[in-house]
C-alpha cells in the first residue's frame, strides 16, 4: 500500500483552521507593529485637543474621525494599543509567577500542602475576578498599576489550578524517579526539569487567557477603575465616546471597541491553536 493511501485525510474543519489562524496572526502582527510605530504612523499627538474639530467624521485630515474633544481617533487608537497590549502581558506575568509556583508546589509536595493551596484557590474562586479587583482598587485607589496588580492576583488561582493538573501528570513520568534515584533533591528536580517541561503547556494556556485579560482591563477602564484621562487606553476611549453616541456620532466608541474585539478574537483563535500544538508536543 502506498504512502499516499496511508496519509490521513484532512477534514474540512482541519483544512480551514490554518487559514483562520494565519488571518488572526496577521491581524495581531499588524496591531503590534502599529503599537511599536505609533509615533511614526500617528498623524497627531494622542492628547492634541482641537474643539473646532469636535466629532468630525472620516476624512482626509482625520481618517477615523475625532472625538468630542477634537482628538484624532486614529492617533489615540495607535498609542492606546501600547497600553492595551502591554498591560495584559504584565498581568499574566504576575499570575504566571505566582500560579506556577503554587501549582508546582501543590503537585510536588501533595498532602496538606496540596490541600492548603487547593482551599486557598477555592476561596479566591468564590469571588468573581472583577469583584475581587474592585475591592482591592477601593482600598489602594484607581489606576492602571493597581488594576494590573489586582487582576494578576485574581488570575493566579486559574493558573495555579492548571499548573497543578499538568504538574501532577508530569510528576508521574519515569525521569522524575530516575533523578531521585541519582540522589537529586526535590527542589533541584523541580527547578531544572519539572517546571521547564511545563513551559509549553503553561505558555499555551496563557496565550488563551490573554484575550480575557485584555477584556478585563478594558472593562475596568470603562468603569473608571483602570486607566485614567488623558490616557488613550481602548477601554477608557469607549467610555469617553459613549456620550457621543447620543449625538449620533458612533466612531468615538466604535473605533476602540472594534480594536478590542479584533485583538481579543485574534488572540483566542491563535491561542487555542497554539495550546493544541504545544499540548500535542508534550
Amino acid at each position: 500500500m502506498s504512502a499516499l493511501t496511508l496519509a490521513p485525510v484532512r477534514t474540512g474543519k482541519d483544512a480551514r483552521r490554518p487559514v483562520s489562524v494565519m488571518i488572526a496572526g496577521a491581524a495581531l502582527v499588524l496591531v503590534i507593529l502599529a503599537a511599536l510605530l505609533a509615533p511614526v504612523l500617528a498623524p497627531y499627538a494622542p492628547d492634541a485637543i482641537d474643539l473646532s474639530a469636535s466629532l468630525i467624521g472620516t476624512g482626509g485630515d482625520h481618517l477615523l474621525g475625532t472625538d468630542s474633544s477634537g482628538q484624532d481617533l486614529l492617533s489615540r487608537v495607535l498609542y492606546g494599543a501600547r497600553t492595551s497590549l502591554i498591560a495584559p502581558i504584565l498581568l499574566l506575568a504576575i499570575a504566571a509567577l505566582l500560579g506556577v509556583v503554587l501549582g508546582t508546589l501543590a503537585a510536588w509536595r501533595g498532602g496538606w500542602v496540596d490541600t492548603l493551596v487547593s482551599r486557598l484557590t477555592d476561596v479566591m474562586y468564590a469571588f468573581p475576578g472583577l469583584l475581587f479587583t474592585v475591592m482591592i482598587i477601593a482600598v489602594f485607589g484607581a489606576g492602571m498599576t493597581t488594576s494590573v496588580l489586582a487582576l494578576g492576583l485574581a488570575y493566579t488561582p486559574t493558573v495555579a489550578k492548571y499548573t497543578r493538573s499538568v504538574a501532577l501528570a508530569e510528576r508521574r513520568k519515569p525521569y522524575i524517579d530516575a533523578y531521585r534515584v541519582q540522589g537529586m533533591g526535590g527542589a533541584r528536580i523541580c527547578a531544572r526539569y519539572l517546571v521547564p517541561n511545563l513551559g509549553r503547556s503553561v505558555i499555551g494556556y496563557l496565550v488563551v487567557l490573554f484575550g480575557e485579560a485584555l477584556m478585563s482591563l478594558a472593562t475596568l477602564s470603562y468603569l473608571g477603575f483602570g486607566a485614567q484621562p488623558p490616557s488613550s487606553d481602548w477601554g477608557l476611549m469607549v467610555q469617553e465616546g459613549q456620550a457621543a453616541v447620543v449625538q449620533g456620532a458612533l466612531l468615538p466608541a466604535l473605533v476602540p471597541g472594534f480594536a478590542i474585539a479584533l485583538v481579543v478574537v485574534s488572540f483566542n483563535v491563535v491561542g487555542v491553536w497554539a495550546a493544541d500544538r504545544l499540548g500535542s508536543r508534550r
